[in-house]
């Protein structure tokens, strides 16, 4: 089974078999999510939805989202960590709930190809429940609803929230119980009694089922809207159909690893040990996360901060470990065009991209083989300063090197490692790991430093519809007007940020904005604050909101029915802005209070980046 027909399989099963809306997956960048940097997981861009908005394209909804998690980067590398994934998901917002779900489930799963499931003997699947707590009690209904399609008792385990619960993503808000399906990758027939520890049991398919709010005093509250919310992960499930023990032996990995091996020949010699099998996998894995963010629609480019960071740490990972196999030419380019290649079709904004993917990793990768160089030629140089203090012992070179060569030059503490062994200042595995130990102490302060700045920055929440967010996600409606005014129609949104602070947006425009363009600006909006003009909205199909001329990315990211806001009085003509959206917003501009940028930047190559704040209404 390819990506494309699992993808195409569970989309049919679920618009043909259960009434589906199929929806197209959202951006990698979280428009309205100060609090994370990528999109984690298919219910990321639905959140509004449920909360209980409701959604242009109805209750019942399925699409493939792409997702990106870095929290466990260092784990890439074994047989199924990955950075980038895909999600198949399909959605009741207060329609079926977990009776209607997990039947759906294992009729997918179950149902032979020629019926539009994926054929799996129910002899290789056992699922879990959750076990109850203080909180919530045990989820006997999945229990029963599972025993009554014929799954045995021994094949159910009742596992505890750490396993079988989903939620709140932030401190307050829907989180329910789940049920998980495994599949049993065994050689031999799967045990009747299901055992959660047994890694030969692997989970392929999870079922939330939202009936909880979690409130601020902790305690927990029956929702109104009962959602189910499903994950699948197509390379895990990829694995699954096509009988490999690892995501990376799927055909979406193949031609990639087959040319790692080509560019690594020399290294590889004849046997793979586990060491270049690891290699292999990271570079795999971060090339093909680096291609999708750069491809993605709204600009993200390597840089120091945000995104950018994350984008260009996996680059330069790719490097490092290219260079560990032998790699010494540079080649991430040459991987990233495979990639496009294998994905293009689907993810038709790849090749929409392609140069821009191709030209930013080039880059990427030039500037940080120089640092390498750069960082080599430093670490020799003070090696050889202290050359007199060898004798005293490594503890002498273990702050002074290791973590300043990684904080301040970038270089990788594998490789200071390597040089200072190569040194004589490494004498055996105690100074190798009393190295390591200061560094990784180092390295946890830094962290902690880091976070503390990113919990100021992102002070919002999942879906945070605060009175300040709201008014903020409103102001970039007129902001997006009032560039296109004073700066011209090129002018397009590439993407945004929003806390309870400040909204930041980037927008298509080449050249810096002068003074008076910017006060143009400011002016412009503060205007229509002024005016008070009523905000509302109407759900349309797509071609009904471009015969309107309402502004949005059409054609890459919106389904059949969408949510499109004015700005002003439609009934009698007086409309400043229209605009696909599914964020929060304002009844009244006035309640804006005021407006004013704080700074107008670049983001990056023919991107400008506008950072401003709303003061509220004069009430608040």
């Amino acid at each position: 089974m390819t990506a494309n027909e699992l993808r195409n399989l569970y989309i049919d099963f679920f618009v043909k078999n259960h009434d589906h809306k199929a929806i197209k997956g959202s951006s990698l960048i979280p428009e309205n999510d100060p609090t994370v940097l990528f999109t984690t997981a298919g219910m990321h861009p639905l959140v509004p939805f449920l909360m209980g908005a409701p959604h242009p394209e109805g209750k019942r909804l399925v699409n493939v989202q792409k997702c990106i998690r870095t929290d466990d980067i260092d784990e890439v590398g074994d047989k199924s960590h990955l950075t980038f994934f895909e999600m198949l998901g399909n959605w009741s917002l207060g329609d079926y709930f977990k009776e209607g779900a997990i039947k759906m489930s294992y009729e997918f799963l179950t149902l032979d190809r020629e019926k539009g499931g994926l054929g799996i003997s129910p002899k290789k699947l056992a699922v879990s429940c959750f076990a109850g707590d203080n909180d919530a009690p045990r989820d006997e209904e999945s229990f029963k609803i599972w025993r009554g399609i014929g799954v045995s008792e021994g094949r159910i385990a009742f596992l505890p929230k750490k396993n079988n619960w989903w939620g709140p993503a932030g401190q307050t808000g829907p989180c329910g119980p789940d049920t998980e399906m495994f599949y049993w990758m065994g050689k031999n027939e799967a045990p009747d009694k299901f055992d959660p520890d047994d890694s030969l049991w692997v989970e392929i398919w999870n079922d939330v089922f939202m009936q909880y709010n979690k409130k601020t005093d902790g305690t927990y509250e029956s929702l109104k809207q009962q959602n189910v919310d499903t994950g699948m992960g197509l390379e895990r499930v990829l694995a699954v159909m096509n009988g490999v023990d690892c995501v990376f032996g799927t055909e979406e990995f193949k031609k990639v690893v087959g040319e790692i091996r080509l560019l690594g020949s020399e290294y590889y010699m004849s046997d793979l040990s586990e060491d270049s099998l690891m290699y292999e996998r990271i570079i795999a894995d971060h090339l093909r996360s680096a291609t999708f963010i750069l491809g993605d629609q709204f600009a993200v480019t390597p840089s120091n901060t945000d995104q950018g960071y994350v984008l260009r740490r996996l680059i330069r990972r790719a490097v490092r470990f290219g260079r560990k196999l032998g790699i010494e030419t540079e080649f991430c380019r040459k991987l990233a065009g495979i990639i496009v290649e294998n994905y293009g079709d689907f993810y038709t904004e790849l090749r929409e991209n392609e140069e821009k993917i191709f030209e930013e990793i080039a880059k990427e990768e030039r500037q940080f083989s120089k640092t390498l160089d750069v960082g080599i030629s430093i670490l020799r140089k003070e090696m050889s300063k202290l050359e007199n203090l060898k004798d005293s012992g490594i503890s002498a070179l273990e702050y002074n090197f290791c973590f300043h060569m990684f904080d301040t030059y970038g270089f990788p503490i594998e490789m200071t490692i390597e040089e200072l062994k190569s040194a004589g200042w490494i004498k055996n595995e105690k100074d190798r790991k009393s190295i390591m130990e200061k560094f990784d102490e180092c390295f946890k302060e830094h962290q902690k430093l880091s976070r503390t700045g990113a919990e100021k920055k992102f002070s919002g929440g999942l879906a945070d519809h605060s009175a300040e967010v709201t008014r903020l996600h409103t102001a970039t409606h007129l902001l997006h007007k009032a560039l296109k005014i004073v700066l011209g129609d090129h002018v397009a949104q590439k993407g945004s940020n929003i806390t309870a602070e400040r909204l930041r947006f980037d927008f298509v425009h080449p050249d810096k904005m002068t003074e008076e363009q910017k006060k143009k600006v400011e002016g412009i909006v503060n205007e229509q604050i002024k005016n008070a003009l009523p905000v509302s909205f109407a759900e349309m199909t797509v071609p009904e909101a471009k015969a309107k001329g309402a502004t949005g990315l059409f054609e890459s990211k919106y389904g059949e029915r969408v949510k499109v806001y004015t700005m002003g009085d439609p009934d009698n003509g007086n409309v400043f802005s229209m605009e696909i959206c599914g964020g929060p917003h304002v009844q009244n501009t006035s309640e804006l209070g005021s407006f004013k940028i704080l700074k107008e930047e670049s983001s990056s190559g023919g991107i400008r980046r506008i950072k401003a704040v709303v003061s509220g209404p004069k009430s608040f």
